[in-house]
């Protein structure tokens, strides 16, 4: 840590008019990690010497994918006309997946640094942080990133800018994070522009906790930032969501490393160390107030993150079930976002059911088991949660295919997003085939300019968990993004579609489809497990129904050996007995065995890889 980083902060409260609040928000991709390295690097608070690349990115996967998936907060000293500042910088993920993260840092802040790579212009996640930032009232500074690049159009993506937020293309600032271009004007802007953050320090303490991630010989670090009163060490403090009391170990800033302090006043981000074992108690967008004297009433804005996709994972090799179960354990003591419970199939044996909060979280989730806890996994095609009702009034919630219950179906209700998709103006067309093919329903369109558009479809969550994104990216070369919210519940027309193999239904096949795509479905898992499934010394049907009703078949060929092979020459009816019995062998086996499939054929049949290549 560099000598100016202690001495410009000091240990004591500072004063809230010194303190400025901001979040870096944008597209992945759009350079906010690297911006956020040159304010590290100009502010001092980061040696040259121990700067490095994603400076803020602490995990193997955030630094190989070039994504931000954690929230970070630090705090920089700046300097402007003769005053030194302090500026707390919340470094947000870019994600979909973690907009209630977002939302939540968002809160945190009196304002946003809107990030735009001027050589792309505005995309869907941007735009969605956009509005979520003007919900919170906050200041939007806007920014065009990767000026020095030779495509770079600033004036485009400047006019562009300033028509969404109201402001003139001038006052659009441009910037370059790799060079430094421009940094030190956007750090004065953010002292200039920005409010002081307001609070009352006479009143009982709260602060909103923005994140909180697991150390392994410190417990739970938990990110808070106080709104009203003071926090000091060692006195207790409450949740006010889980009313669970504990006290203060440490309190201090980030800069970037951790630096203890004397307390945290009004305005200011910091964290807290109270020995807790489990990120459950300190839950993001939850209250911290002071035990003795808690404050009145909760901040605004907190609830649990809802999974919103659910997938099987199962360890290929049986005896790693007890790793797995202590590796989700570990896991979600840095993720709280993470829920599973235990379920067996009858193909791949013990496993969990796991919810996730859509499908990059879920390939986060399975490359972290993978690496940090050495498994080798299989994860089932992901599903989304229905509400099956019966005739007799009962209602089923179902999130996985097996758990469809039997009986007379009155209706069944699946989860629908609110998707914005933005595009170049030419792929209008390839666009709405692509969302009507989906069962979508388009709810408006805007023009942001004149070959750029904004669509806003209504589509069920079932079918953009799967490939749609990989879909949309292809048939528009790249240069559509996607971002979408939950948008309640509607009723479809969808059955379960069961395969069965010589009669017997395979349970982790199952799929619950829309009737108009079971057919579809069903063909192509009866002929894909042709394929892998290895010849028997019988025939063996490979059978798609739904229900009593079979809607696709395919048989796999018996082996037969060539009983005629010691014959040579001779009489025609010693050859026709050996046929005969041959036949009545078969016959009895068809009636006896059972079907072996082997591991692999499985792991192929329901991977996701070949998912997605089944839904193609």
């Amino acid at each position: 840590m560099s000598p100016m980083a202690t001495t410009a902060l000091p240990p004591a409260a500072t004063p809230p008019e010194l303190i400025r609040n901001f979040c870096i928000i944008a597209h992945i991709d759009h350079g906010k990690s690297t911006l956020a390295d040159r304010m590290l690097q100009i502010t001092g608070v980061v040696e040259e010497r121990a700067m490095r690349a994603q400076y803020l990115d602490r995990m193997d996967i955030e630094r190989e994918r070039g994504i931000t998936i954690k929230s970070q907060a630090v705090r920089m000293p700046w300097a402007a006309e003769g005053t030194t500042y302090c500026l707390n910088m919340i470094d947000t993920p870019g994600h979909v997946d973690f907009t209630y993260e977002v939302s939540r840092s968002l809160a945190a802040c009196e304002g946003a640094v809107l990030l735009v790579d001027a050589a792309q212009g505005i995309e869907a996640q941007t735009l969605a942080n956009l509005y979520l930032a003007m919900e919170n009232d906050l200041t939007i500074i806007p920014v065009l990133n990767k000026i020095d690049l030779p495509a770079a159009q600033p004036e485009k993506y400047a006019a562009e800018l300033a028509g969404l937020i109201g402001c003139d293309p001038e006052d659009v600032l441009r910037v370059s994070g790799k060079t430094g271009e421009g940094v030190e004007e956007l750090l004065d802007q953010i002292v200039g522009q920005l409010p002081a953050p307001e609070g009352d320090a006479d009143k009982p303490a709260r602060a909103m906790i923005f994140d909180s991630v697991y150390d392994t010989y410190r417990g739970v670090v938990t990110y808070v930032r106080v709104i009203d009163g003071q926090l000091s060490p060692r006195e207790k403090i409450a949740m006010m969501s889980t009313k669970a009391t504990h006290e203060l170990l440490e309190i201090g800033v980030i800069s970037p490393e951790p630096v203890p302090s004397k307390g945290l006043g009004v305005g200011e981000v910091g964290y807290l160390i109270t020995g807790v074992k489990d990120v459950r108690q300190s839950r993001v967008g939850d209250t911290v107030t002071n035990a003795a004297k808690p404050a009145g009433d909760a901040l605004g804005g907190y609830r649990d993150p809802k999974p919103m996709v659910f997938s099987g994972l199962y360890p290929i090799d049986g005896s790693d079930y007890p790793i797995l179960r202590d590796a989700l354990d570990r896991l979600k003591l840095n993720d709280a976002a993470l829920v599973y419970e235990p379920e067996t199939s009858a193909a791949l044996g013990f496993g969990f059911r796991v919810g996730f909060l859509g499908m990059l979280h879920l390939e986060i989730v399975r490359e972290r088991l993978e690496r940090e806890f050495n498994l080798d996994l299989i994860s089932t095609l992901p599903n989304v949660v229905y509400e099956v009702a019966l005739d007799d009034g009962r209602t089923h919630t179902v999130t996985n295919p097996s758990e469809f219950p039997e009986g007379k179906i009155a209706e069944i209700t699946e989860p629908v997003v609110r998707a914005t998709l933005l595009a170049p103006s030419e792929f209008v067309g390839a666009i709405m085939e692509l969302c009507q093919s989906r069962r979508g329903s388009l709810r408006g369109m805007d023009y942001l300019s004149e070959d750029r558009v904004e669509m806003r479809y209504t589509l069920p969550l079932a079918e953009i968990v799967f490939d749609f994104f990989d879909a949309l990216k292809s048939r528009t070369r790249g240069y559509a993004s996607l971002d979408y919210e939950p948008d309640g519940e509607q009723t479809a027309d969808l059955v379960k579609v069961d395969i069965l193999l010589q009669g017997d239904k395979v349970d982790a096949f199952s799929s619950i489809v829309h009737r108009d795509k079971a057919y579809a479905y069903g063909t192509l898992m009866a002929t894909k497990l042709k394929e892998l499934i290895p010849r028997q010394q019988f025939e063996v049907p490979i059978q798609a129904a739904i229900g009593a009703r079979v809607i696709a078949r395919e048989n796999i060929r018996a082996i037969r050996k060539d009983v005629l092979a010691k014959c040579y020459g001779g009489d025609i009816s010693r050859k026709r007995k050996l046929l005969e019995k041959q036949k009545e062998g078969k016959k009895r086996m068809k009636m006896v065995g059972s079907v072996e499939v082997p591991q692999e054929a499985f792991i192929a049949a329901l991977s996701q890889d070949s998912g997605s290549e089944k839904k193609k």
